[in-house]
């Protein structure tokens, strides 16, 4: 079974251009699901649509959450595709089993004056060789929508030149084109210089300078997403939110909604998102739904106050 499941992973990589963390999460799930197998003395060559099924209401008595199982559902689903297309298997034991759905959640999004405070906290939280990069870092969070990996990873030769636009590569190695604004221009360019001084001491050192934005002495040679985590965490608590509910994926969400508050076309934001599917990005929709819902309720003469 591990045979199977570095041969799909492999797939993945080189044909569907799937990202190091989507390959992790795959390989976790299916090691699960065979380590499930073995325990009854089946593999994947043997294992039903029964098996599939058993399988899934296992990890429901586990308390794994409906997203969760979906998730293992369609990893053994494309891993069976996969095997089915190489003559592995005659069949997809998991093609026709429904999965238990995901529950939508409305992303949280910060007020533009709540982004305002976040950002200003650059200023006066951290090490003051620090404040430069995260300023920068913040800024082209929400100046973008940008993934944190897409961040982490955005090559430093993508934003020589000043420009009004860069490119992004996303997940299953797709580009796009995002704009910078004029603050976003600004931050970036007081952390070039301070990030050029650092790579001409690097050089003067002997060592290679680093072809990434956001360089660090780690094994991956940038910053990491878990460390962008931690920092948007310690600038929420400077600027006076609730740590538990800033995070920077709701940066993402703030700079799509604020977007489509100023009446931007939804289209456009799906483009800017790097969203496959429209309906990923109409969720949105729902977010503004809420706040008109709430304004009523608030200020208008007949609504119900109770």
């Amino acid at each position: 079974m591990d045979r199977w499941i570095s041969s799909f992973l492999e797939a993945q990589a080189a044909e569907q251009g799937a990202a190091r963390n989507t390959l992790l999460a795959y390989g976790r799930d299916l090691q699960d699901f065979a380590g499930w197998l073995d325990r009854r003395g089946s593999d994947f060559s043997r294992a039903a649509r029964d098996d599939v099924e058993s399988y899934l209401i296992w990890t429901e008595a586990e308390g794994l959450s409906k997203a969760t199982r979906a998730r293992r559902l369609s990893a053994i689903r494309q891993m069976y595709r996969f095997a089915h297309e190489d003559g592995l298997r005659p069949d997809n034991p998991a093609l026709p089993i429904r999965g238990p759905g995901r529950v939508q959640r409305l992303p949280q999004a910060l007020t533009q004056s709540e982004v305002a405070a976040l950002l200003d906290a650059t200023a006066i939280h951290g090490p003051a060789s620090d404040r430069l990069r995260n300023r920068c870092l913040m800024e082209l969070v929400y100046a973008t929508g940008m993934r944190v990996s897409e961040l982490v990873e955005l090559p430093v030769a993508a934003v020589r030149g000043d420009p009004r636009m860069i490119l992004v590569r996303g997940k299953g190695g797709k580009e796009r084109m995002v704009p910078l604004s004029v603050p976003a221009k600004d931050a970036l360019a007081g952390w070039l210089v301070a990030r050029d001084a650092l790579d001409d001491i690097a050089r003067a050192s002997g060592k290679p300078a680093s072809r990434f934005l956001f360089p660090t002495a780690g094994k991956d040679g940038h910053l990491s997403r878990q460390a962008v985590h931690l920092l948007v965490k310690s600038l929420a608590l400077a600027a006076g939110l609730d740590p538990a509910v800033v995070t920077p994926h709701t940066l993402r969400h703030a700079f799509a909604t604020h977007l489509l508050e100023g009446g931007a076309d939804l289209r456009v934001i799906q483009t800017l998102l790097g969203h496959a599917d429209l309906a990923t990005t109409e969720i949105y929709t729902h977010v503004l739904d809420e706040r008109l819902r709430a304004l009523v309720m608030t200020h208008h003469p007949l609504a119900r106050k109770d």
